[in-house]
């Protein structure tokens, strides 16, 4: 397609891992991670979150409050926040390196070789940073389902259900992830461009000179 040009690729590739990279930094500070409501008390609605723990009540409003101790953190919590942190770091690196790789920036104009070098290390930045998403958010989601279902609790006892800052986090990860595939993408784009442009030496034919004597 003429439209698909490496180009084209690659800054679909950083525009792609950008808004993951936005998507992972508003989940992350989002205190929607998990909501609980109870039949015996429909006025009010828990949301806990890696940061804070909110209620919702009618007559206040929202009402949040940080965790006190990170000893008092569940271990789900605890490492969720310490790969949520990696990811937008790793992320937000990612976009940095990418930036003077782009074809049409000026930085680094001449160096093919180092701008490939900075698509790929952008493109493996962005994967660990969705791999980094996907996992925490994958722990919390597996853990939540273990105690809605677990069979000590009674049955009027609330739990704990899915918040929609799991599924923006599982979209994060996903546009990540993403992103890093379309990185390389544009990599082997360019390469074949270079291969296609590159004019072909054509070795003259040697004869042997014979004497006859």
């Amino acid at each position: 397609m003429v439209f698909l040009t490496t180009k084209v690729m690659q800054r679909t590739a950083l525009f792609v891992s950008f808004g993951g990279l936005v998507t992972a930094l508003i989940t992350t500070f989002l205190p929607l991670w998990k909501t609980m409501n109870s039949d015996l008390n429909e006025v009010e609605n828990w949301y806990s979150g890696l940061w804070h723990t909110c209620i919702f009540t009618e007559e206040v409003g929202v009402q949040c409050k940080a965790y006190e101790s990170l000893l008092d953190l569940p271990v789900d919590l605890l490492a969720s926040r310490v790969l949520m942190l990696v990811s937008i770091g790793t992320g937000a690196l990612a976009v940095v390196v990418a930036f003077p790789a782009l074809e049409g920036v000026e930085l680094g104009s001449g160096r093919r070789g180092l701008k490939r070098g900075l698509l790929i290390l952008s493109g493996v930045l962005s994967w660990v940073s969705g791999i980094t998403t996907l996992a925490p958010v994958s722990i919390v989601a597996y853990v939540t389902v273990v105690e809605f279902w677990d069979e000590n609790l009674p049955d009027v006892v609330p739990r704990w259900e899915f918040g929609e800052a799991m599924f923006s986090g599982w979209f994060a990860g996903l546009a990540l992830v993403i992103g890093g595939i379309l990185f390389f993408i544009a990599v082997c784009m360019g390469d074949h461009d270079r291969q296609r442009m590159s004019p072909v030496k054509q070795r003259a034919p040697h004869y042997l000179k014979t004497e006859i004597i």
